[in-house]
Order: structure tokens, then sequence, then C-alpha cells
């Protein structure tokens, strides 16, 4: 019986670390609406949309700034910076190498370094 459970959560340990690593080689960030996220500051108009769940550096080497999400669309989200609202990809070119462990959650449309200061890899 204890073999048999030990298996179990064997079984249910690996599939829970290949659906972390699935959604990080996607390069998707789940959020909804009232989620707090770090978020590139630039402005609407700014070409990196880089957002981490940690606090850092965006990829245009600017503070990220902290946001709450307002709005869920299909291939984007919504937040709320400095009083406006603006759009950001839910999916970035480039995403996070720290792996399956890693908590930052970092995506950008620009290569550079994570919230973790790790390189960013591109998406594939």
């Amino acid at each position: 019986m204890k073999n048999l459970f030990v298996a179990l959560m064997t079984v249910v340990a690996v599939g829970m670390a290949g659906l972390s690593m699935a959604a990080v080689e996607k390069g998707m960030i789940t959020l909804k609406a009232g989620d707090k996220i770090n978020v590139c500051g630039c402005g609407a108009g700014c070409p990196c949309e880089t957002m981490s769940r940690k606090e850092g550096k965006c990829t245009c080497n600017k503070d990220l700034v902290k946001a709450t999400v307002t709005k869920v669309e299909e291939g984007k989200v919504i937040v709320m910076v400095n009083g406006k609202e603006q759009a950001f990809k839910t999916t970035g070119k480039f995403q996070c190498a720290c792996g399956p462990k890693c908590d930052c959650d970092t995506i950008s449309q620009k290569p550079g370094k994570c919230a973790c200061g790790k390189a960013l890899e591109e998406v594939k």
C-alpha cells in the first residue's frame, strides 16, 4: 500500500512539473482581474511590454512598476499603471530561462534580462 502511495505521488509531482514547464515553454503568463503584476512603466507604445511577478528591471533597463490587472481579454491583459490603463500581451516572444522552479514568470517582446537577472530566452 505504501509503495502504491509513493508511486501515485511521484506521478502527480512529475505531472505538475510537466505542466509548469509547458507554461514556461509557451512564454505565457496567466493572470486574472485583480492580480498584482510588475510591468514596464515606459507607457503605451513601448515595444518591450515586459511583465513579471517579481520586481526588477524591464528589457528597456527601466524599473518595472507595480500594476493591477483590470481586465483580461484574448491574448492580452489591461493593467492600471500610474492611474492609466495599458494593454500588455500575455504571450511573450522571450521568457525567463530559470526553468520550472522559477517564480518570476518574466515575459517580454524584446530580448534582455528577466527580473531574476538571468537572460531571457526566445520562445520557440
